[in-house]
């Protein structure tokens, strides 16, 4: 498997986090995201590439006040993908994302789905579709990469993202 590409590179995505990070710094006491690995009937992985940062993610986002992370999860799937689930996720693991913040936390759900509609570009959002496994973007992010991993077990889960 390839080495991946760095989730945050470029002074562009490196302004971007910084700004949503200051703005949930006054909103939030402690970042929570939700990101899932969906996987389709014949066993592709859904990742999705955006506007603002380089690189193929896992589809997810942050929770939100009054939101549980099932209501966060179900909303960025559908945002993200036009993707609904087929059965009750399954929680993976969560993870310590101290590359973005030092009080940022990431649950991971593995996640059967269908995609009701292709998802087309547009401004969060430039790309969106099933891989598989074994023929992934060579762009995909290493902590993507990372997580693909721990998913087909060839490496036991990390605490940090």
């Amino acid at each position: 498997m390839a080495a991946g590409i760095p989730e945050v590179g470029g002074l562009r995505s490196r302004l971007a986090l910084w700004i949503f990070h200051r703005y949930f710094i006054l909103t939030r006491g402690m970042t929570l995201g939700v990101r899932a690995a969906c996987f389709d009937r014949e066993g592709r992985i859904f990742l999705v590439r955006h506007t603002y940062v380089p690189g193929w993610y896992l589809p997810g986002g942050g929770v939100e006040r009054h939101e549980t992370v099932g209501e966060a999860l179900e909303k960025e799937l559908r945002e993200e993908g036009n993707l609904v689930m087929t059965a009750a996720p399954s929680l993976f693991h969560v993870y310590f994302n101290s590359r973005i913040s030092k009080r940022d936390h990431v649950v991971l759900y593995r996640v059967e789905v269908e995609q009701t509609a292709p998802r087309t570009s547009d401004r969060e959002i430039a790309e969106a579709r099933f891989f598989h496994l074994d023929d992934l973007p060579e762009d995909t992010t290493t902590a993507t990469l990372a997580r693909v991993k721990e998913l087909r077990g060839e490496s036991p889960p990390s605490d940090l993202w």
